[in-house]
């Protein structure tokens, strides 16, 4: 009987709420290692159609405006060197995500676990995108002088307001290019979350393998 009970998958019993904070907490980081750091490269976001930064809807006036007047080109520039802010900056706060998840605390770590595939990464993105974003937007804004993405939209900018008769524009980009690029960062880490709800291969330690062998007895 005892090497039966031997074989069974570790249950609740023989995990204390910390040890399930911890597994949840080591998913969150591998999704960090092994999603987030795509971000990174070229084209990170911009050929990545689950995160890439469109147009706010504001702009989207801009964008027609210049189309109109035959500056396709720069039109598209536009959009691109938003998605290079994004990638450049991921690339240099990597640490500021891995932090918020040091420091994050389950208050209901049995109810994360035992919630849906993203429970674990929509709690972290609850709980942190307020002091994250104090962190990342200075982050951006710098990224946008590094590739250029601020002269780029200073002249977009100027040239649609020099159109005739269009109501004038002028968008904070940093601040919305923080938010998406913070969202793109969550979704790719809900991305391995829910590969290593469903995908056992994906639990590449023995404490992953034991936290998450309480979601499938669920």
């Amino acid at each position: 009987m005892q090497q039966v009970i031997n074989q069974l998958p570790q249950t609740q019993g023989v995990l204390s709420q910390t040890e399930i904070a911890s597994g949840l907490k080591e998913a969150l980081n591998k999704g960090i290692e092994k999603q987030v750091v795509k971000l990174t490269n070229v084209d990170g976001f911009y050929k990545n159609e689950l995160v890439k930064i469109l147009l706010p809807e504001e702009l989207k006036k801009v964008d027609k405006g210049l189309r109109d007047i035959g500056m396709s080109k720069l039109a598209d520039e536009g959009l691109k060197v938003l998605n290079r802010a994004a990638e450049d900056a991921v690339k240099t706060s990597t640490p500021i995500f891995v932090d918020a998840i040091k420091g994050m605390s389950f208050t209901d770590a049995k109810n994360i676990l035992l919630g849906n595939d993203t429970s674990a990464t929509a709690y972290l993105q609850n709980s942190t995108s307020t002091a994250l974003y104090g962190k990342f937007n200075p982050v951006i804004k710098n990224s946008f002088a590094k590739v250029g993405a601020d002269k780029v939209w200073t002249n977009i900018i100027t040239k649609y307001n020099s159109i005739p008769l269009v109501k004038k524009v002028n968008p904070d980009l940093t601040d919305y290019t923080t938010n998406k690029a913070m969202e793109g960062v969550f979704k790719m880490i809900a991305v391995e979350e829910k590969d290593i709800r469903n995908n056992l291969a994906s639990r590449t330690s023995d404490l992953l393998k034991r936290v998450f062998a309480i979601q499938d007895a669920k």
